[in-house]
């Protein structure tokens, strides 16, 4: 089971423990269900409100964005590059490493893994 730790300016750390291999748990799904304030708005990777910081626990980690998440799909990657959080050489890398090209997700997309994460969030 991860563990995610939600950490904000304006709130306490909480960590929860996520059930590894749901493929259906989304950080803003367990944020919601856990009372972290996360601010999101369509829920569907359209608009960008939930906007995060996603890095790994684990110190070892192979990528070098310090976490192992799934590559972005096609909405989180047309929201994160109109953000200006994502360029389109890191797309293009995403694709050949399989890996997530930034540490910037939207919570509404990223599907928890087994793997103990930090998730940092603005305060609404």
């Amino acid at each position: 089971m991860p563990n995610i730790t939600f950490s904000s300016p304006m709130h306490k750390d909480k960590t929860i423990y996520a059930v590894a291999g749901s493929h259906t748990q989304t950080i803003l799904k367990l944020a919601k269900e856990n009372h972290v304030p996360i601010d999101f708005s369509c829920g569907d990777g359209e608009c960008g409100t939930c906007l995060v910081r996603v890095s790994s626990v684990d110190k070892s980690s192979h990528n070098k964005y310090g976490h192992m998440g799934g590559p972005l799909n096609v909405r989180e990657v047309a929201v994160l590059k109109d953000m200006g959080k994502i360029r389109q050489a890191q797309i293009e890398q995403m694709y050949v490493d399989d890996l997530p090209p930034t540490e910037w997700r939207l919570a509404c997309q990223y599907i928890v893994r087994d793997e103990d994460i930090l998730v940092e969030y603005p305060s609404r």
